[in-house]
């Protein structure tokens, strides 16, 4: 393949030890944890820099994340790569159900669903996903989230189903 002199382009990013977090979960519940990221005084998840994701708000049951579209997350069409657009809507419907866990216990996405409603480029403006949960019992959760454009203009949806867990009773399994 030929590289077209000047079209070459480079990202660099850096991220923290992800186990400073990890260690976290265990002595904070979801939303507290989630809350310290959000201020700053725990490092954001390395999968929130190489997305290059913006701002992050929790609440209970609820989480709003953004990201600015660059070329970076483009696909060979010149629009969002739907994979940049679902890990998104995972971390959203994620971060919602763990907002609403207390210390010492995890979760894990069993099922993603996801609709694409319309393309996302640069042009889009930022992209915000709302998370909210559903439902929860004592073994699953269920959310839902959604990417809006800058315009308000709904671009993707998703559901999805996490299974919780006690991370005590996991570190023995």
């Amino acid at each position: 393949m030929t590289q077209i002199e000047g079209d070459l382009r480079s990202r660099t990013f850096s991220w923290s030890d992800p186990m400073v977090n990890a260690a976290q979960v265990g002595r904070r519940g979801g939303l507290e944890l989630l809350r310290a990221i959000s201020a700053g005084e725990l490092p954001a998840p390395p999968i929130m820099h190489l997305l290059g994701a913006g701002r992050l708000e929790a609440e209970d049951g609820r989480v709003v994340v953004t990201l600015e579209p660059a070329e970076f997350h483009y696909n060979p069409l010149g629009s969002v790569h739907g994979g940049v657009l679902a890990t998104l809507l995972d971390t959203a419907t994620g971060c919602a159900v763990h907002s609403t866990l207390p210390a010492g216990f995890g979760y894990t996405t069993l099922d993603l669903t996801t609709k694409f409603l319309r393309p996302a480029s640069i042009a889009s403006g930022v992209l915000t996903c709302e998370g909210t949960v559903i439902s929860k019992g004592r073994r699953t959760a269920l959310a839902q989230a959604q990417i809006t454009d800058g315009r308000g203009a709904l671009v993707a949806h998703a559901t999805s189903t996490c299974m919780l867990f006690d991370l005590s009773q996991a570190a023995h399994s």
